[in-house]
C-alpha cells in the first residue's frame, strides 16, 4: 500500500461520529447556536494539550460555570458571574488566563458579533489561514491583559505551529459527511487550512516520510499542509486524522 492509501483507510476510520466523544471537540457538539459553538470551541481548543481525559474534564467544568450559555455568559456575566472563573486552572492556563479571554471574547463579539467575521475581514486579502490566526490573536490581545496570558494565543509570525488555533479553525471550518467538523464558516474553503501540527502528529508524519523539518513550527506546518495536499488539494487536513489516529491509537512507526 501507499501511503496515501494508508492514510485514506485511517482517515475512514477516525472520521466518525464515534471519534467525537473521547475529544475536546465533545464540548462545541454540546450547542447549537454558532456563536456557543465557537465560543465553546475556542475556549477548549486553548486548553487542548495534555491528556484528552484532563481537557474534557475542565473545557466541561469551564462550561458547567457558564451554566452551558456561553455566548450568554461572555456577553453578560456580571461581577458574580465572573468570580465563579477565579478558582478556575488548567495547567499553566490560570483564573487571570481565562478572565481575559472571556473579557477579550466579549469586546471582540461587541465589536464583530460573530468569530466568523474577525476571519472574513482578515481572510481575503492574501487567502492565508496564517493571517486569519493572527488576526483573530490580534483583536482578542486589544483587550488589556497580562503580558503572561499572550502565551496562550499561538503566533505564526513568531514560528508558532499554532496547533490548537489550527484545531479550532479545522472544526469551524472543514465540512463533510461525516458529522465530526462543524462548517460553520462559509466564506474559507477547507483547502485553505493548515494541518495541526503538535509532537505526535509531527513525529507520525515523519514516520511516514511526509515530513523532513525537524521542529514542529510554523515552516514544518507550511511542509506538512504542501505534502497532504497532493493527496487531497481540496481537503488536505482531513489528514489530521489519520496521522493523531495512527499516531495516538496505532503507535504508528516505520
Amino acid at each position: 500500500m501507499t501511503v496515501k492509501q494508508i492514510l485514506d483507510e485511517k482517515v475512514e476510520q477516525y472520521n466518525r461520529v464515534q471519534f467525537i466523544e473521547p475529544d475536546p471537540i465533545s464540548i462545541p457538539h454540546k450547542f447549537s447556536n454558532q456563536c456557543d459553538i465557537e465560543i465553546s470551541a475556542y475556549l477548549t481548543s486553548i486548553i487542548s494539550w495534555g491528556r484528552r481525559p484532563a481537557i474534557l474534564k475542565s473545557a466541561n467544568r469551564l462550561m458547567e460555570i457558564m451554566d452551558f450559555e456561553p455566548y450568554d455568559f461572555v456577553m453578560n456575566a456580571g461581577k458574580s458571574g465572573l468570580r465563579k472563573i477565579e478558582n478556575f486552572v488548567y495547567r499553566t492556563f490560570n483564573s487571570d488566563d481565562c478572565l481575559f479571554a472571556v473579557e477579550a471574547l466579549r469586546q471582540l463579539y461587541s465589536n464583530f458579533g460573530t468569530m466568523e467575521e474577525v476571519a472574513n475581514k482578515y481572510y481575503p486579502d492574501n487567502l492565508s489561514i496564517k493571517d486569519v490566526i493572527q488576526g483573530i490573536r490580534a483583536e482578542l490581545l486589544k483587550t488589556p491583559h497580562l503580558k503572561r496570558s499572550e502565551k496562550h494565543f499561538a503566533n505564526p509570525a513568531n514560528g508558532a505551529a499554532a496547533k490548537r488555533t489550527n484545531m479550532f479553525l479545522r472544526w469551524m471550518i472543514r465540512k463533510d459527511d461525516k458529522g465530526v467538523d462543524f462548517g460553520l464558516w462559509k466564506s474559507i474553503p477547507a483547502s485553505a487550512l493548515m494541518i495541526p501540527l503538535d509532537v505526535h502528529s509531527g513525529n507520525t508524519a515523519r514516520a511516514f516520510g511526509l515530513l523532513e523539518r525537524k521542529q514542529d513550527d510554523w515552516r514544518a506546518v507550511e511542509e506538512l499542509t504542501r505534502k497532504l495536499k497532493e493527496f487531497d488539494s481540496i481537503d488536505p487536513v482531513k489528514y489530521d486524522f489519520a496521522l493523531f489516529g495512527a499516531g495516538v491509537f496505532d503507535g504508528k512507526s516505520i
